[in-house]
Formats: structure tokens, sequence, C-alpha cells
């Protein structure tokens, strides 16, 4: 199991789905606290559904709000950056640069990639800290 954890971890560095804060995430877990990676990880899927409902309402209106769009996307790539998302951060970031420049297409196509990345993501990490759990 621990080397199947290992694996399954290196391969989400490796492929870019995570950077070195999820390390720093990882280097705050003890045996006080044994669970912390995978709450902190469940707070941000519960913190970001919340902002991606928020955004496709945004994108579903008429006329687009492009400041408030890139606040929210701000917001949620803070949170993303806290865990360490290098892969949705990146798309995050994209999303942010149409906004600035007001091109609503490119917001809509990096956003249907954010979700993608988001989910993608979200079905690894659960593996890998189920796996990492049962390790333990």
């Amino acid at each position: 199991m621990e080397r199947q954890a290992a694996c399954m971890r290196k391969a989400l560095f490796d492929q870019g789905y995570l950077d070195e804060q999820f390390i720093q995430l990882e280097d705050l877990q003890d045996d006080a606290n044994p669970n912390f990676v995978e709450e902190v990880v469940k707070l941000y899927y519960s913190d970001s559904a919340r902002f991606i409902r928020n955004i496709e309402v945004l994108l579903d209106k008429s006329c687009c709000d492009f400041e408030k769009l890139d606040d929210l996307m701000h917001q949620f790539k803070g949170s993303t950056s806290s865990i360490g998302a290098n892969k949705v951060k990146r798309e995050c970031t994209l999303f942010q640069e149409y906004c600035k420049v007001g091109n609503f297409e490119g917001c809509v196509r990096t956003f249907q990639e954010v979700k993608q990345e988001h989910a993608a993501l979200k079905r690894k990490l659960e593996s890998y800290l189920e796996i990492a759990k049962q390790a333990r």
C-alpha cells in the first residue's frame, strides 16, 4: 500500500497536478492530526464548488461583468493555490487574462478547462488520499 501511495503521489507531481504547496500541507500533518491534508482538500472542494457555481451564474448573464468574474476567479485561484493544485491554478490565471482584455469567449472556453482540471484533480486526489490513508 505504501508503495502504491508513493507512486500515485509521484504521478500527481510528475503530471503537473500538484506543486510544492501540497508538500507544505503534508508537512503540517502529524500524529495529532493524521487527517489534516484530507480535511483541507475536502474543504477546498466544498468552497470551490461555490466559486464555480457563482462564476457559472455570471457567465450565463447576457452582459458580462469582467471585473466581478476576475474577482471571483482571483478568490478561487487563491484557494486553489493553497492546496497546490497547479494545473487548476494555471487555467485560473488564463481565465483572468481573458477577463482583463474583455474576451468573453476566451473566458467561457477557459472556464470549461478550469472545471475539467478541477474534476480530474478531485478524482486523482481522492484516490491518492484513500490509498495513503490505508497505508498508514
